[in-house]
């Protein structure tokens, strides 16, 4: 598979996943968080798809496209640790995280997804949903979209 046709695979699956989850969170409270801000695409599709939310976003730096650049107020600058303990700080809660952090580096990766899921666990909502292309732990993983491969994208839901 061409790098360009995985990069289509992964698009799909996050369209997917996302607005499923978005159904599956309906008639949760809580806010939505997006791990890892980037472009702002991702951001984009969350505020189109639940317009109701505040969705707090957490980067290094602000970088996205002019028209995806979050309100300040719900924009975390910093390293991943220190604004997921901000966050918790605030008493925040989450129905919805979207985990997009990644090096490109599959170990370094999966390291920092285990490092920072019990910083993500404590913000969640019981029943609230983690939407993730790297593994977690502390979560109970469940079955996303038929139409998304289950190595594609991770889904989990918060049990405590």
């Amino acid at each position: 598979m061409s790098r360009l046709e995985s990069m289509r695979r992964r698009l799909t699956a996050q369209i997917d996943g996302i607005n499923w989850a978005a159904e599956q969170i309906a008639g949760l409270q809580g806010d939505v968080l997006e791990l890892g801000l980037g472009n702002g695409r991702t951001y984009d599709h969350l505020r189109e798809s639940l317009p109701d939310r505040r969705i707090w976003v957490i980067d290094r730096v602000l970088k996205p496209h002019p028209s995806c650049i979050p309100p300040a107020e719900d924009f975390l600058q910093g390293e991943a640790e220190d604004m997921l303990t901000e966050l918790g700080s605030r008493g925040a809660k989450m129905a919805l995280a979207h985990y997009d952090f990644g090096y490109g580096d599959k170990a370094r990766d999966v390291e920092e997804g285990g490092r920072l899921s019990p910083l993500i666990a404590p913000l969640m909502q019981t029943g609230g949903l983690v939407v993730s292309q790297q593994p977690l732990v502390g979560f109970e993983q469940v079955r996303g979209p038929d139409t998304i491969d289950p190595e594609r994208y991770l889904f989990y839901r918060a049990t405590a």
